[in-house]
């Protein structure tokens, strides 16, 4: 009989840790170590979209080619995230020679560390491990969480109970589903009861890049995980292929989440999903969530409404040029409104669509603020005004996701 595991938690703030391998289930760990304020180094010859993301913002640093035992100096931590087992324990007697805790996700029995399953209730980390059955790690886990809600969660009298239901039909003879779950504008703890109790009982996740990554940290093992990210003006997964994974899946059998950051029907295309089941007689239920254009200002101390300021706000979103036959935006009609503006998906076309407001009455002096990356750790915010905006954004290298908001309400809560 093996000895038990010694738990602890490690303080890896600052300190490098390696993960080698850019699938699904690095793009499942990889959101904690950074969380953990890790140094993260990732070896592979390719990466999900969602992990180029991650690159591409700075946020680790990336290899493309396979593992070399020289990617272990200075390393604290290895997590081998590939289901190759000889290329795995080559990484693994790496890490042994050098005396650097290695995690296995093909191996459990070969690793010298595991990770356990863990939730996250503010300030408090509990983290189970079930003596190497991950299922019943997670059981317990999903326990504890059902009681810290109750006993954390303000208005909260009673535990989620362990049922989907708020379907727009009557599960098939199959006994699939499907969910459409807004995971909110970024901060993990802000999908709603529903919506993670959902996540907690699907079979297959379908993700976007704009999910909390640690929602997928606290997912099962056994859970298929597939990428649907759609990097700004870069590589996607087309919209019929989504659909088709869901519909294939639930009339498999599965308990499919579509999880998307903010609110499924805010510029999220969860009609069309929606839709695109319904046709296949795939039962759906739609979890509404908390949308960015709303929670990225008030993040930033900036009300969308306010008494004796703004009676009103607009939500648009800017992916499509003003001066585009694509645009379905009266831009020269939002000029005219003296309330608050909310532009998504806009930073891109910031300067043409601040020119057109401007040209068309919008005074150029009106405040405006720029929230990238809202309610996470990567948070910044930038204040400015209508005529300036979008060069001061371009010269602090603001990037996708940010929220644009133009209107007196910026400054309404400045003391």
């Amino acid at each position: 009989m093996s000895a038990n595991p010694y738990p602890l938690g490690l303080r890896l703030d600052g300190r490098r840790v390696v993960v080698v391998g850019g699938g699904a289930v690095a793009t499942r760990r990889v959101p904690a170590l950074l969380d953990a304020g890790a140094d993260v180094l990732l070896v592979a010859p390719e990466l999900t979209p969602a992990l180029q993301a991650r690159v591409d913002a700075a946020r680790l640093r990336w290899v493309p080619r396979r593992f070399v035992p020289e990617d272990l100096d200075g390393a604290w931590l290895v997590q081998v995230a590939i289901d190759d087992p000889i290329a795995a324990a080559a990484v693994s007697a790496v890490a042994d020679e050098r005396r650097i805790f290695c995690v296995r996700a093909d191996d459990r029995t070969a690793a010298t560390a595991w990770t356990p399953a863990v939730t996250r209730q503010g300030p408090v980390t509990v983290a189970v491990l079930g003596g190497g059955d991950p299922r019943r790690a997670m059981t317990v886990r999903d326990a504890i969480r059902d009681l810290l809600a109750v006993r954390l969660a303000a208005g909260e009298s009673a535990p989620p109970q362990n049922r989907a239901d708020g379907a727009t039909g009557t599960d098939g003879a199959t006994g699939g589903r499907v969910a459409l779950v807004g995971s909110g504008p970024g901060d993990p703890e802000l999908i709603t009861v529903k919506g993670w109790r959902l996540l907690a009982e699907a079979d297959v996740v379908v993700a976007d890049r704009l999910v909390p990554g640690l929602l997928l940290d606290e997912l099962r093992p056994d859970v298929e995980l597939v990428d649907a990210s759609k990097i700004p003006y870069g590589p996607s997964r087309a919209q019929e292929e989504i659909n088709q994974i869901l519909v294939d899946r639930a009339l498999a059998g599965a308990a499919v989440v579509r999880l998307k950051g903010g609110d499924p029907y805010v510029f999220g295309r969860g009609g069309e999903e929606l839709l695109a089941c319904a046709a296949a007689g795939v039962p759906v239920t739609v979890v509404p969530g908390v949308t960015s254009s709303i929670a990225a200002p008030a993040a930033a101390g900036i009300p969308v409404t306010h008494r004796g300021v703004a009676h009103e706000f607009t939500v648009v979103s800017g992916h499509v040029a003003p001066d585009s036959p694509a645009s379905l935006v009266r831009w020269d009609a939002l000029a005219g409104l003296r309330g608050t503006l909310v532009i998504l998906m806009g930073l891109k076309n910031l300067a043409a669509i601040t020119e057109t407001l401007i040209a068309h009455g919008r005074p150029p002096g009106t405040p405006a603020a720029v929230v990238q990356e809202a309610t996470t750790g990567a948070q910044r915010v930038l204040r400015s005004t209508l005529d300036a905006v979008a060069a001061d954004a371009s010269a602090a290298d603001l990037r996708p996701p940010a929220v644009v908001v133009v209107g007196d309400v910026v400054g309404a809560l400045d003391v």
